[in-house]
């Protein structure tokens, strides 16, 4: 068939194989999180081999997330012209030839081409997965299919940390990068046996220069946003963000008068899409923040070890998984709007509570604190991942998951970037050179108020949202709709 035109998916592997496809699609991306968070925990010892400073290695994350910013909107317009499986399994592969390259990295400034490369793999991965998954699922299956994709955000920073120390302790640093290949030829081989070829529909010519535009902003923003935790940096991620921010509204005029933008803000229109960005954007600073503040509050505030505050922070991940099995349950019996309004505010005010913990408080009480505010918000962003796309139409499908990730990935690095301006912002008033208690308390306080703001646009779903994904029905009065 040509590439201009739809190629429905196949019924015979839609309904019985939504597990399989989920996993395969959770599985590459859960490859891509563990390898993000060893690194990091290898990051001293790989200054030494290269015979750099420590601080210096930090380029070795931020080229990746730069990457990331330049090619996440181009993917959507990758899977229509190709196909959503060939964009996916080629992702997979650029992603462990670049790991290849990494392992086998003489010096610093060729590790960095390599997490370049391996960002161009990365970036398909994220929206082109989530667009196999809307492709490849019945609707009804769509709320357990997309639950299934947190798993790797949870389960990274709980395998990440201990791997990272055995790989640098027993092993060579190097090997970080080599596991992602037998994992990577796997996943290519499940995805030629599970998923199937989807094209959309032509949409005129590739936006050159809004793809120039659009990598500039959103790569000075993200890398703008990452270098604001770092200390002594706050003027060159001054520059970065108002640099982004002058070719964003350059990108948005270039975008009104393109037929086909590669980020189509006329998404914005469609009242679930454009309610769940919103919202989803403003819950999603507290889940930036908490990754940065927590562990600093238990090391720096609390006197812990590196050791002893993971496994304090270990509690938001197993919160959050234990969320999974019950999502359709609670989504059947309340439906999206109510299990938005409620889960929110339960889950950012628990998170909120984070700023009156003290060394005195017993650590079971604030692991469970951690564990209950996980398990609200994982029903948020799994309810958000999913009624975002209840409107949008097959054809638009791969513009949305490319807008959605790129807006998904902007707030979480916006998220540390509000949370290190505040410890900074509190620490400046009171005069400590350090933070204290107070400092970290403030920093929530400022997080969790902005993200229980997306309570009034979560207010904005109509009752009837995501009838057909969730099973709930709302109550029909005399042609008026209520919950209950």
């Amino acid at each position: 068939m040509s590439d201009q035109i739809y190629q429905a998916p196949m019924v015979r592997r839609a309904a019985p194989n939504f597990r399989v496809i989920a996993m395969i699609v959770a599985s590459a991306m859960l490859m891509e999180n563990i390898d993000a968070t060893v690194l990091a925990t290898a990051l001293p010892t790989m200054a030494r081999d290269f015979a750099v400073s420590a601080p210096a290695m930090s380029i070795a994350l931020t080229s990746y997330l730069l990457s990331l910013a330049i090619f996440i909107p181009a993917s959507g317009r990758m899977a229509d012209s190709f196909g959503s499986r060939t964009v996916f399994r080629a992702a997979i592969a650029v992603f462990v030839i670049g790991s290849i390259l990494c392992a086998l990295a003489p010096t610093l400034p060729f590790l960095v081409l390599a997490r370049l490369l391996q960002g161009m793999g990365g970036a398909m991965m994220m929206p082109v997965g989530r667009l196999v998954l809307m492709r490849s699922v019945a609707r009804k299956d769509m709320v357990s299919a997309m639950s299934w994709l947190l798993v790797p955000a949870l389960i990274g920073p709980i395998v990440g940390p201990p791997l990272g120390g055995f790989i640098v302790t027993y092993l060579d640093w190097r090997w970080i990068f080599y596991i992602n290949v037998p994992i990577g030829i796997i996943g290519m081989i499940f995805v030629s046996i599970y998923i199937d070829e989807v094209k959309g529909k032509a949409s005129g010519r590739f936006d050159t220069i809004g793809f120039v535009l659009s990598g500039i902003s959103l790569g000075s923003l993200l890398f703008g946003f990452e270098m604001s935790s770092h200390e002594g940096e706050g003027a060159f991620s001054i520059f970065l963000i108002a640099i982004g921010l002058i070719f964003g509204i350059a990108y948005l005029r270039h975008a009104r008068r393109h037929p086909s933008p590669i980020l189509d803000f006329s998404l914005m229109k469609v009242p679930s899409f454009g309610t769940s960005v919103i919202a989803g954007s403003l819950t999603r600073i507290t889940q930036g923040a908490q990754p940065f503040l927590l562990p600093l509050l238990f090391q720096i505030g609390f006197g812990l070890s590196a050791a002893a505050a993971g496994q304090i922070v270990i509690a938001t991940a197993l919160g959050a998984l234990a969320m999974k099995p019950m999502a359709k349950f609670v989504f059947s019996r309340l439906g999206f709007r109510r299990s938005l309004v409620l889960n929110g505010i339960l889950g950012t005010i628990g998170y909120g509570l984070c700023a009156a913990f003290r060394p005195d408080w017993p650590m079971p009480l604030i692991f469970i604190v951690l564990i209950l505010s996980a398990f609200f918000l994982s029903f948020q962003f799994t309810a958000y991942n999913t009624i975002a796309y209840d409107e949008i139409d097959r054809e638009r499908m791969s513009s949305a998951t490319s807008f959605y990730t790129t807006f998904q990935q902007l707030m979480l690095s916006l998220g540390i970037c509000i949370g290190a301006l505040a410890l900074h912002g509190s620490m400046a008033l009171s005069g400590a050179e350090t933070p204290g208690l107070g400092d970290f308390s403030a920093a929530f306080i400022v997080v969790t108020v902005i993200s229980i703001t997306a309570t009034v646009w979560n207010l904005r779903f109509s009752p009837t949202s995501g009838e057909e994904i969730s099973g709930y029905k709302a109550k029909r009065t005399n042609g008026a709709v209520a919950e209950g």
